[in-house]
């Protein structure tokens, strides 16, 4: 078992990669909504350009599940460390790329494609960044204390969102002349730093106490892939609809938004920005408690009533972000995110052990990596399809509802791999 120091080590190294591959991904969310359809699909119209410039956004989401089965993969036979520095180089890579890239006006129709190509990358690297970073941190704990580590490379997201938006706030600064000229590209060029700083901590890890078990008892799989697809499929198609309504919530109200409150509600940029960095530092606090707490409570209960929440309350978040009040919506955005932080803070442990060791990198990568095809990535175009087909806000929060509705159904029947069962594997092995 790791010393509680080693334990700590490996959790900030985790969280340090994690938020830095996190901001990568949302700097390209946050340009996609504010100046991707002006600068790399400019001969279409507002609604048509915003939803290409979103699909190129919702395009690493199809790439996640592969980079997650590719990682998991080697993860699994190679060890969790040494993924995480190729996934965090592909990452800084295809972002200093997108920074430097020419617009459809100097290269013509070459520039989309290779906005594309570079989006597929940071979608492999972040499918198989999740995993690793997690079973890192978890794997490496006190059981007593896996929840509240995995939590913590939970909030990799929220570090990553606010240091995306607060770089975007100060570019935003800027005239609209001059952000659409080079602005935008502050943030893509940044992330070299960050990478960099990145690689140095991971580089130092210990590998994960788990996978060094697996590999000394000569339990390696040669195709863990094959393994979990062809035995464990139930416990991926779950895990997958089970992460939905969390995906729904989160790009809807960090990503969508963004369109929403600046075309239809006639909104200032900064205002929504302001919002959802505030909402994030919140959740920076709010997941690790609720990590916390699932290791004193049975963190599957909170895990799907948290869901339930999640479903019945984005008519009061689109009711109060209506008012245009700063006060009001900051309630509705907390209000919001309450359920969401219960979810995503006990989503570590809970979905880590859903798998045994042997295959579990490439378990989780893939499960999880799926949930985000169909519960993130796709949200924030489906929301701007239901808005322009209905004009209402409802239809929006209808689908957010059924989200919620199949997550909860699914998280019933997922359960860890605690008692009776593990025993048994443990002695068929």
């Amino acid at each position: 078992m790791a010393q509680p120091s080693s334990s700590t080590r490996v959790v900030l190294a985790s969280l340090a990669g994690t938020t830095i591959e996190w901001y990568e991904f949302f700097i390209y969310g946050t340009a996609a909504v504010l100046v991707f359809d002006k600068l790399f699909f400019p001969s279409y119209d507002d609604l048509v350009g915003t939803l290409l410039s979103l699909s190129t956004f919702a395009l690493a989401f199809v790439a996640r599940p592969i980079g997650g089965a590719l990682f998991g993969h080697f993860g699994d036979r190679l060890g969790r460390k040494s993924m995480l520095v190729v996934t965090l180089c592909l990452m800084g890579g295809a972002t200093l790329c997108i920074g430097l890239l020419p617009t459809y006006e100097t290269i013509g129709v070459a520039a989309p494609i290779l906005l594309v190509a570079l989006r597929v990358v940071q979608g492999l690297s972040l499918g198989g960044e999740y995993g690793g970073a997690v079973l890192m941190s978890v794997e490496h704990a006190a059981r007593a204390r896996r929840g509240f580590f995995g939590a913590l490379v939970n909030t990799g997201a929220a570090w990553g969102l606010l240091l995306a938006n607060l770089v975007f706030l100060l570019t935003s600064q800027l005239s609209d002349d001059a952000f659409l000229a080079w602005g935008w590209r502050v943030p893509f060029l940044l992330s070299a730093i960050l990478v960099g700083l990145g690689l140095v901590i991971r580089l130092k890890l210990a590998e994960s106490p788990d996978f060094q078990e697996v590999k000394e008892s000569g339990e390696v799989r040669k195709t863990p892939l094959a393994e979990v697809l062809s035995n464990h499929w139930p416990r991926v198609l779950l895990m997958c609809l089970a992460y939905i309504p969390a995906g729904v919530t989160f790009y809807i109200a960090t990503v969508y938004s963004l369109s929403y409150g600046e075309k239809q509600l006639g909104l200032d940029r900064d205002l929504i920005l302001q919002l959802v960095l505030l909402v994030n530092v919140f959740t920076i606090v709010a997941i690790p408690f609720f990590g916390w707490l699932s290791d004193r409570v049975d963190r599957k209960r909170i895990f799907w009533v948290s869901i339930v929440a999640m479903a019945a309350l984005p008519y009061v978040w689109f009711s109060l972000f209506e008012t245009g009040s700063f006060g009001l919506m900051l309630v509705g955005f907390v209000v919001l995110f309450i359920p969401y932080a219960a979810n995503y803070g006990t989503m570590p442990a809970f979905f880590a052990h859903v798998f045994p060791p042997a295959v579990r990198y490439t378990g989780m990568s893939v499960g999880y990596t799926l949930g985000t095809v169909f519960g993130s990535g796709l949200a924030p175009i489906i929301a701007t399809g239901l808005y322009g087909g209905t004009g209402s806000w409802l239809a929006i929060a209808v689908y957010m509802t059924a989200a919620g509705v199949v997550g909860t159904v699914a998280a019933l029947f997922l359960t860890e791999r605690h008692g009776a069962e593990r025993a048994k594997e443990e002695i068929s092995t």
